[in-house]
């Protein structure tokens, strides 16, 4: 726990960025404790309605709270990103060490894979699916985005597979008879954990903006409510035209919470597995308890 904190307090990044995602994990994960309205509820009367101590970011043209579509609209556009990230990472983990472990046939025909599904554009995938069926559910972008997105993040496991593999301390798990399996999942996965971690990150990130972009431009579900159906019913209704800035207010904020929080986390994972900036960031650390020694030395003089 000391480590955990000494590192948070010399990586301002990190602490922002983790403070920001558990305020919005906490607030969408948990909508009904901080709001009585339902999302598709109607107010008679209260039509694009100002914010106000009643409705804290206004109302829709359809009379319905934005605050409440926000918080609950979050659920599903991080979900969506969150699954198909694990998804992503997933397939990555079991093809990419695979493959760059056991090389030979195995690698060649796992390598043609990553090379076909990596030309494969999921974003127009997206949108030729969602034409040919009038429209998409989240729970399916996040299928289609996992099992496309995988392909960058399995050919660097495999190429730091491949360099791992010829070190000494698995030449050594071999030779004194360790399974295969136990090598791949206790002397060469935990080696790459910065990596996956990072992967992970950049795919949830691709994953919630790839979601919210198709619903923008009117793909997704119009019977859903999410950051994207948000945004796509304010262009509709002309709410930016007629004023009504609120209605973008709170799915342009959940997702810029969300996209700058994870960002900052996946700069302190990269200060972590890259050595350069680690070595900076002690650095740092050393010359600022340097200056308060002196500090403190001078006051005493």
């Amino acid at each position: 726990m000391k480590k955990i904190i000494n590192f948070l307090k010399g990586s301002p990044k990190t602490t922002v960025g983790l403070i920001m995602l558990i305020v919005t994990l906490v607030m969408t994960m948990g909508a009904p404790l901080f709001t009585n309205y339902d999302p598709i509820e109607r107010f008679e009367g209260k039509y694009q309605e100002a914010p106000s101590e009643e409705h804290i970011l206004g109302t829709t043209q359809l009379g319905r709270d934005v605050f409440s579509q926000t918080l609950h609209g979050g659920r599903k556009s991080i979900s969506v990103g969150f699954f198909a990230g694990t998804i992503a990472v997933t397939l990555s983990l079991i093809l990419g060490i695979s493959a760059g472990y056991f090389g030979g046939v195995y690698d060649s025909i796992v390598s043609s894979i990553i090379n076909v599904v990596m030309v494969i554009p999921n974003i127009v995938l997206l949108l030729i699916i969602a034409s040919l069926l009038g429209g998409i559910s989240p729970f399916l972008i996040c299928i289609i985005i996992g099992f496309t997105s995988w392909p960058w993040n399995a050919r660097v496991l495999r190429a730091q597979t491949m360099s791992i593999r010829s070190r000494e301390f698995i030449y050594s798990a071999e030779t004194l008879g360790e399974s295969k399996l136990r090598i791949l999942l206790v002397e060469i996965m935990p080696n790459m954990l910065s990596i996956i971690s990072s992967s992970f990150v950049s795919t949830i990130i691709y994953a919630i903006m790839a979601h919210a972009t198709l619903e923008f431009i009117g793909f997704g579900d119009p019977l859903s409510v999410t950051w994207g159906t948000m945004l796509y019913n304010a262009q509709t209704s002309g709410a930016m035209i007629s004023g009504a800035w609120w209605e973008i207010a709170g799915p342009i904020g959940g997702l810029l919470l969300i996209g700058i929080s994870l960002t900052l986390i996946n700069f302190s994972i990269d200060e972590i597995s890259n050595p350069k900036l680690r070595v900076q960031r002690f650095m740092r650390i050393y010359y600022k308890r340097q200056k308060k020694q002196l500090k403190e030395n001078g006051r005493r003089s």
